[in-house]
């Protein structure tokens, strides 16, 4: 396979340096963005001199940062053939003690930015049959407590993005939803509390918390094979089925695992 022109958000940390090291590591070319700045030039380094990586410095939570990272995209590649939307962020509130400001946020960073990118990029992921990669979650599929408008945003870009596979099938777009449970990653050491300020209690789980270099692996394998869907956790995937066949005992289960969340106020 010949080297491959990828971009990838939220490179410098988690999931995302996973999939960094291990597509760098393949001789691909990479553009890997992220809003810290400092990190991300340590990343780089970490690599050693390489034309293959390029970097781009943009917060993804602001029009403006957006805009920022598809005008460096297509300065830097003439070819896309990979956009990875990894970049995420998360708030640990009840939804009526979130500001709309957090709210808003998260929507941006995990639902407009997302698709903005790939809008952007789409005429060159056409030209090169490519592929975008979504990092979904299990809880775009069903209700967690203290996460409203985490839920929303993932739930709004899977359908955005199964959509998009639908419509672009004739011009030979992949389109990869990745729906992960809990993953070892900074996303939620980044939470955000109602407030806007960071949240100042544990998360929550469902099941273990997972590494981030096993789940890029699984996702490097399902993108070689043009998957539509990865569900790298099964337990997840039956908590979901028993979301839609009994959700009133889902419900119950939720509140008193997630009980801790109530307690915030």
């Amino acid at each position: 396979m010949s080297a491959r022109y990828i971009v990838i958000t939220g490179a410098a940390s988690g999931l995302g340096w996973a999939l960094t090291k291990a597509l760098f590591a393949r001789g691909d070319n990479l553009l890997l963005i992220d809003r810290d700045a400092t990190l991300l030039a340590e990343r780089q380094q970490s690599l050693g001199v390489s034309q293959r990586i390029t970097t781009a410095v943009a917060d993804l939570g602001c029009a403006e940062g957006i805009a920022q990272a598809l005008s460096r995209i297509h300065d830097s590649f003439d070819r896309v053939d990979v956009l990875i939307n990894n970049a995420g962020i998360t708030h640990r509130s009840l939804a009526g003690q979130t500001k709309p400001e957090v709210l808003r946020k998260v929507m941006t960073v995990d639902w407009q930015a997302p698709v903005e990118l790939a809008l952007g990029l789409l005429p060159k992921l056409r030209q090169s049959r490519g592929s975008i990669i979504n990092l979904g979650s299990m809880a775009g599929w069903m209700p967690v407590l203290g996460r409203a408008g985490y839920c929303s945003a993932k739930s709004a870009l899977g359908q955005f993005f199964e959509v998009l596979r639908a419509e672009e099938r004739d011009n030979g777009l992949h389109v990869l939803m990745v729906y992960p449970a809990f993953v070892n990653t900074n996303i939620e050491q980044n939470a955000l509390g109602g407030d806007g300020n960071a949240a100042q209690h544990a998360r929550s789980t469902i099941g273990g918390i997972s590494e981030a270099e096993p789940l890029a692996e699984k996702i490097i394998r399902a993108l070689d094979k043009r998957k539509a869907r990865l569900y790298p956790h099964r337990g997840i995937w039956l908590a979901s089925l028993l979301w839609r066949l009994q959700p009133d005992i889902f419900q119950y289960l939720m509140r008193r695992k997630f009980a801790v969340e109530l307690e915030q106020t």
